[in-house]
């Protein structure tokens, strides 16, 4: 019986039949298919592309072309202008806080450039560091987006703090740090206030449904509830703190794995998403919507060392995060291939074992999936572009570019 997955097998390996491994490829149809439905899901408020999960212009522009999509996040300042000047938007948000010093002279240099990025704070100091750089009055008036951290601390009194349900971010949790720290930014000379961002990790980055962990999946989504409920009362009143100083031109928050979810809190009014147009492994472990995978990347098999095993050639390539098997790629087409324990995805050689491995010989192609989204993108110079069962097309990913921001 052919399944859909030896359907995509064949489909690949007709459409890149003249390309040697190793390469990477990305379905145009998946990709679009994607991008479609995260707009949905965001129920008509507006998606802002994370740009570090596609790591290629061309890929960031179609997705901005798809209904709904508007802006680019950023993850560095020199990225954010480098986007601008080439013209893929004129919307840019900062992910991140920046100490680039060149990039942020460049940036108060330019009235227009000032006026299309918007940097992320989280504390005075990195005011400071802008004013150390360029003086309020001798620059362009510099926009910021206040980052507030969107993590769970779910005891009070003693506790509080020490049990912590997300990524470490801004040091602004509360309302009132919100409201205090949009208090200052207004009063300082050179900068104007303009958005709130929060980013909820662990609904967004935390899939609900891990493989074969019943029980672990169960804490997951009663953790993920509990924080929810928390975070729409806080970033509530948080909005609600800065915009008694600021007037705020958007609230941003989510990702890929929450984008309905936080669609649905009133104070959000746009949502940023990157990883779901891709489909990486780690968004399979997620009950609400999983994405297409629209991305892979293809290794030859070299050698046969033993019965029942398939060694292809390179295969580390591996996702950040906390060390783990969950960071490795995943060996996905032909169906029924697994990585060994002993030596997991290495460097220059990955022995395959699995139902499907005998029935590999010196030469087949195996196809891979990340385990995250962007980081496939450097590892190759360019992403080749398929329909159906053809490459339409080449676009080079950012290390393709010659660039290479973290």
């Amino acid at each position: 019986m052919t399944t859909e997955r030896d359907m995509l097998r064949d489909r690949l390996d007709r459409a890149t039949a003249h390309l040697d491994p190793p390469f990477a490829v990305v379905d145009l149809f998946a990709l679009d298919a994607n991008a479609e439905a995260l707009a949905v899901c965001a129920a008509g408020k507006p998606v802002r592309v994370a740009s570090k999960s596609v790591r290629c212009r061309t890929l960031l522009t179609r997705a901005l072309r798809t209904p709904g999509w508007h802006g680019v996040m950023a993850y560095t300042l020199d990225e954010a202008i480098w986007l601008v000047r080439t013209g893929v938007t004129d919307d840019v948000l900062l992910g991140y806080p920046t100490s680039d010093r060149r990039a942020l002279a460049e940036l108060a240099g330019d009235p227009e450039l000032a006026a299309a990025v918007c940097l992320m704070v989280d504390s005075t100091d990195q005011l400071d560091l802008v004013d150390s750089v360029a003086a309020p009055g001798q620059r362009a008036v510099l926009r910021v987006c206040l980052d507030l951290d969107a993590s769970w601390r779910p005891l009070a009194g003693a506790l509080h703090g020490r049990l912590h349900v997300g990524v470490r971010r801004s040091p602004v949790h509360t309302a009132a740090s919100a409201g205090a720290l949009a208090r200052v930014i207004t009063r300082r000379a050179g900068f104007r206030l303009v958005g709130l961002m929060s980013y909820e990790a662990q609904i967004a980055g935390l899939g609900d449904a891990p493989p074969r962990q019943a029980v672990r999946g169960a804490t997951i989504r009663l953790l993920q509830q509990r924080s929810y409920r928390e975070l729409v009362r806080r970033r509530g009143a948080a909005v609600a703190a800065v915009r008694e100083h600021a007037e705020l031109e958007f609230v941003n928050g989510g990702g890929t794995g929450s984008t309905a979810l936080t669609a649905a809190d009133p104070a959000v009014t746009e949502i940023t998403a990157g990883s779901g147009l891709y489909g990486p492994v780690l968004f399979d472990a997620y009950r609400s919507w999983r994405p297409r995978p629209a991305a892979f990347f293809a290794l030859s098999v070299v050698r046969r060392p033993a019965a029942g095993v398939a060694t292809v050639l390179g295969g580390g390539w591996i996702a950040s995060g906390a060390a783990g098997a969950s960071r490795l790629p995943t060996p996905w087409l032909p169906a029924g291939l697994r990585l060994t324990a002993t030596e997991g995805a290495g460097e220059v050689q990955t022995p395959l074992t699995g139902p499907a491995a005998s029935a590999l010989r010196v030469g087949d192609r195996v196809w891979f999936r990340h385990a995250k989204a962007g980081e496939l993108a450097e590892h190759v110079g360019e992403l080749h572009l398929v329909e159906a069962d053809r490459v339409v097309g080449t676009a080079p990913s950012y290390r393709g570019e010659g660039r290479t921001f973290l």
